[in-house]
């Protein structure tokens, strides 16, 4: 996956790759499905217990999905 997507981009590739709805996800994380698209379309910046949940559901680092380059 493109280092450039955005988060919201990454979050949509991820779901989409685990065959999930927006509700599917929201009820994995304890989200509503609003609160998971508009985190999709970038609407909101996600919180840090929203960045801690989403990369230990999908097994990716807070690094990759906020463009942080490692060295």
């Amino acid at each position: 996956m493109n280092m450039s997507y955005s988060f919201g981009e990454k979050l949509r590739i991820l779901r989409e790759k685990k065959e999930m709805t927006q509700t599917q996800l929201g009820n994995e994380l304890c989200m509503t499905q609003r609160k998971i698209s508009y985190l999709e379309r970038d609407i909101y910046e996600p919180s840090m217990r929203d960045i801690y949940e989403i990369c230990c559901f999908f097994g990716v680092s807070a690094d990759f999905m906020l463009n942080i380059p490692t060295k």
